[in-house]
């Protein structure tokens, strides 16, 4: 363990997977840290996401393509996009800048910058496990992504070369092949690409369970505070919570879709927008499947875990505060029931949940200290990669706190890259 001369106290805001890496990660380095949320570990959108290491999903969700393809999906029923009407005012400015971002250019510069996060991602949870001595959290799984139409046939080919240009080993299966790897599907699929190289968690939630467990024994405390600003201290920052005041050395802003709240506070304007992830869990179906399994038409994701089969999917651009929509739940069920070839549990006995990703307009997270407040720190907007990039995420800023220097270039993830494209918003040509 690195020892530091002076040992802070330091703050952690969220309890999430990214907090606790990163909670961890300080600790490692000999300070005095507490988390703070007002729930417990692991139980916002660290519960419910897909269990996944997604080290393939190189491309920003914004990019020519997916504008093209966008109105499709809205207007699917069942399709995989979907924006409340009674949410699209407040939605209206995030649209744009996310409009803004397909430029090829942003895009170009969006993709290196993930495969970065994405190419040490594994990496860094091996590490992160080993020291707690979690090693078996973290499952050698591949993963199977397909489609029905043989129409895609082309646009699975040219993924495949997409990917394995950026160092991806991608398999190509249909027929027989693809039957064998994959039992648990139906026959009704036509091809499939096989990723040997992904990987899983056995289940999100025990895993940051067991994070929070080893953060606590090793002296960390983890308080149940909603923290409502941070104010700005020599020598520090001072926490005003609804339990109170807390005076810290430092504090890392790690509270997922709140996030750009607490940094409002300090004068940071941050196009973050939420993204409403809905799941089903099937209990006693953990077998059903080999791997995880994805579908590139009906864009959802399927995962055995020790909890049950867990099934996931929709972007949803709906805020924090509407309540949870019925039809996706019955959109989840549709999906899953037209490729599993056991539909055992999916009618009313699994588990419905709806949780909330931080997603910023160009895809990529903050990992960043403020540009004014040197005590203040962030770590949020991972959107669909939270669980991926979170332990690495934990140790570029640990690094960067510590005054070394991160093992990644950490340009592309500063808190106020957002300024440089106000100015660009209103003139959205892709070209």
């Amino acid at each position: 363990m690195n020892q530091v001369a002076a040992p802070l106290r330091i703050a952690v805001i969220g309890a999430g997977v990214v907090g606790m890496t990163t909670a961890l990660a300080l600790q490692r380095q000999g300070h005095v840290v507490s988390v703070l949320d007002p729930r417990g570990p692991g139980e916002g959108a660290s519960y419910g996401n897909a269990g996944f290491l997604a080290t393939e999903l190189i491309d920003p969700l914004s990019t020519p393509a997916t504008l093209r393809k966008a109105p499709r999906l809205w207007l699917d029923p069942h399709g995989a996009l979907a924006l409340p009407a009674r949410y699209l005012p407040r939605l209206a400015p995030w649209l744009m800048r996310f409009i803004a971002a397909a430029r090829p250019a942003r895009v170009a510069k969006g993709r290196q910058a993930l495969a970065a996060l994405n190419g040490a991602s594994v990496d860094a949870w091996r590490r992160c496990l080993a020291d707690i001595g979690a090693e078996e959290e973290l499952l050698d799984s591949g993963y199977l992504l397909v489609w029905e139409s043989p129409e895609g046939r082309e646009a699975a080919k040219a993924q495949r070369a997409h990917l394995e240009r950026w160092g991806h080993a991608v398999e190509w299966l249909e027929g027989e092949a693809l039957r064998a790897r994959e039992p648990g599907l139906s026959g009704a699929l036509s091809h499939g690409l096989y990723f040997p190289g992904a990987h899983q968690v056995r289940d999100p939630y025990a895993l940051v369970r067991r994070l929070a467990a080893a953060f606590e024994a090793r002296g960390g405390v983890i308080r149940q505070a909603s923290v409502e600003r941070i104010e700005p201290r020599d020598g520090g920052g001072r926490l005003h919570t609804d339990q109170g005041q807390l005076d810290v050395a430092q504090a890392v802003v790690a509270a997922g879709a709140w996030s750009h709240r607490l940094a409002a506070g300090l004068g940071l304007s941050i196009p973050l927008e939420t993204e409403r992830g809905y799941h089903l869990t099937l209990p006693g179906r953990g077998q059903a499947l080999r791997q995880p399994v994805g579908s590139a038409e009906r864009r959802f994701v399927m995962t055995p875990m020790s909890c049950g089969l867990r099934v996931v999917g929709f972007t949803e651009l709906g805020g924090l505060v509407l309540p949870p929509l019925r039809r996706r739940y019955a959109s989840l069920r549709c999906h899953a029931g037209a490729l599993l070839a056991d539909k055992t549990g999916l009618d009313h006995s699994a588990e419905e949940w709806m949780g909330f990703r931080p997603t910023l307009p160009d895809s990529l997270p903050v990992i960043d200290t403020h540009p004014d407040y040197p005590a203040v720190h962030f770590a949020f907007g991972h959107q669909h990669l939270g669980l991926t990039q979170a332990a690495i995420t934990a140790e570029l800023l640990a690094a960067r706190m510590a005054g070394e220097t991160p093992s990644l270039d950490l340009a592309p993830y500063r808190v106020t890259r957002f300024r440089r494209h106000q100015a660009l918003e209103p003139e959205l040509g892709l070209s």
